[in-house]
C-alpha cells in the first residue's frame, strides 16, 4: 500500500512539474518534510536497526526528487 502511494506521488509530481514547474515546489517539500519525519523516527531505533527502518523514507524522498527535478528538467527542453 505504502509502495502505490509513494508510486502515485511520483507521478502527480512529475506531471505537476512538467506542467507548473515553479509550483510543484511547494508539495515536492512537503512531501519531503513528510518522508522527512517518517525517516528521523525511524532511525531513533537501537543499533542497525535504525539505519534500516529509515532506509525506505530515505529512498523515497529520494526518488520523489528525481521525479520533480525530471518533470522540470523536461519542461526546459521543451521548444516553447
Amino acid at each position: 500500500m505504502t509502495a502505490v502511494a509513494i508510486i502515485a506521488g511520483c507521478v502527480l509530481l512529475l506531471v505537476l512539474a512538467f506542467l507548473l514547474p515553479r509550483l510543484s515546489r511547494h508539495p515536492e517539500r512537503g512531501a519531503h518534510k513528510t518522508l522527512g519525519a517518517g525517516s528521523r523516527t525511524a532511525g531513533k531505533a537501537p543499533g542497525p536497526l535504525g539505519r534500516l527502518f529509515s532506509k525506505p523514507f530515505r529512498s523515497s524522498s529520494r526518488a520523489l526528487g528525481r521525479s520533480g527535478s525530471a518533470g522540470r528538467r523536461a519542461r526546459g527542453k521543451m521548444p516553447f
